[in-house]
């Protein structure tokens, strides 16, 4: 009896021994803490965007190719992608409910979001400050990059509007032969900074900014507004908001003689077919700008046959593409940094996330070749202007 109990015992010993020495350890020692996936669990990101409102194109656009992109990569590490979406609101208020609802889930790993800089503001502060790291397909104000007020765990694969505004109003004055132009925005971020970035290249280039004023993006009138502009004598006027104050400012402008002739031109924050359709006829003729979506890739090709077949529409905006690599390159970051444990455990730190998604270099995207600078802008950065033509929007330059 005594030889039994003692060969059980170390026959035990034994076995535990091997599967210490055996089974892989996981340990975090990330400074930002770590997730843990257990084995069967799936791997949680979050989004944040507009996905409801008059601005809910802008963010649907995006949110089909977040989808979309966790189709396409299938299981990572043996673990399927489970998507957790929040609204932003386009304002500053749903940013900030939306980041507080993401950072109270620890299990979540990242975030794809914001759609509106204004958003993405106090969305990036909560984000970064608790450990995640967010990625925007669509934020574009030069605010957020800046390295005076960039959040250490915010970047974006949209163009920076320091590209944008230069971009307008270089076809304003060399292609359409403008001298004297007016830019309104609403204080959102995206709209002053890009109309303040507009202001002071056409300035550079020789122009004259006549007018440059703000209107709050709840307006219902904005008769008296426009009335100052038009008596400022501008040839162009570049407002570049959203879809409620863009569509009213569009068909107020027909209304008044002074404008009669005058360019009217907006930003990719209308570019989708409700602001079509709220701007109706007074439409035909303006111009917008935005990203060029001229991508001649396979796999653009692949994610727009996608698009149709799974929301049965066309492109609702203009961010799909650069949520689709945003999305993915998330996605790549968490495959690199995890540790996988013998049973399918997976151990994800932090803080590798986020360098693992700031040295992103070279990667070949939908949108480019994205490169990330140490402020967070990834995006190779092209912008076209389209002019509404036959109530659509055609890509007339470059």
């Amino acid at each position: 009896m005594k030889r039994t109990l003692l060969f059980v015992l170390l026959t035990a010993l034994l076995a535990m021994l091997l599967g210490a020495c055996g089974g892989q350890q996981l340990e975090c020692d990330d400074p930002l803490g770590c997730v843990e996936v257990a084995p069967g669990d799936p791997i949680v990101i979050a989004s944040a965007l507009v996905i409801t409102g008059p601005n809910e194109q802008l963010g649907l656009d995006s949110q089909y190719g977040v989808e979309i992109a966790i189709d396409f990569k299938g299981e990572v590490l043996g673990h399927e992608v489970q998507l957790q979406p929040e609204d932003d609101g386009c304002s500053a208020e749903g940013g900030q409910t939306s980041a507080q609802k993401i950072v109270s889930n620890p299990q979540i790993v990242g975030v794809i979001g914001t759609s509106c800089s204004g958003a993405g503001v106090p969305a990036s502060k909560i984000i970064s400050d608790a450990g995640y790291t967010m990625i925007s397909p669509s934020n574009t104000a030069p605010v957020l990059t800046d390295a005076a007020t960039h959040e250490a765990g915010y970047l974006r694969t949209a163009h920076n509007d320091k590209v944008q505004g230069a971009a307008m109003a270089d076809y304003a004055y060399n292609v359409l032969g403008v001298r004297k132009a007016a830019a309104i925005h609403d204080g959102d971020p995206y709209t002053e900074g890009l109309a303040s970035v507009f202001r002071d290249s056409f300035t550079e280039l020789g122009g004259e900014i006549v007018a440059f004023e703000g209107e709050a993006p709840d307006a219902t009138n904005v008769e008296p507004l426009l009335t100052t502009v038009a008596a400022a004598g501008p040839e162009f006027v570049y407002y570049p908001v959203f879809i409620p104050l863009g569509s009213l400012i569009t068909k107020t402008a027909k209304e008044i003689d002074a404008l009669d002739g005058v360019y009217l031109a907006a930003a990719d924050g209308v570019q989708s077919p409700d602001f079509l359709e709220a701007a109706g006829s007074a439409a035909e003729g303006m111009y917008v700008s935005g990203p060029d979506l001229n991508f001649a890739n396979e796999t653009y090709d692949r994610l727009l046959t996608s698009y149709q077949e799974k929301y049965g529409t066309e492109p609702l905006s203009v961010f799909h593409a650069h949520a689709f690599d945003a999305t993915t390159i998330l996605l790549n970051a968490i495959e690199e940094v995890a540790q996988q444990g013998d049973d399918g455990t997976l151990l994800i730190g932090r803080q590798a996330l986020r360098d693992a998604v700031f040295a992103t270099s070279g990667y070949q995207g939908v949108t480019g070749s994205l490169t990330c600078d140490a402020n967070g802008d990834c995006a190779d950065p092209k912008i076209s202007v389209s002019q509404v033509q036959n109530g659509e929007f055609v890509a007339i330059w470059p």
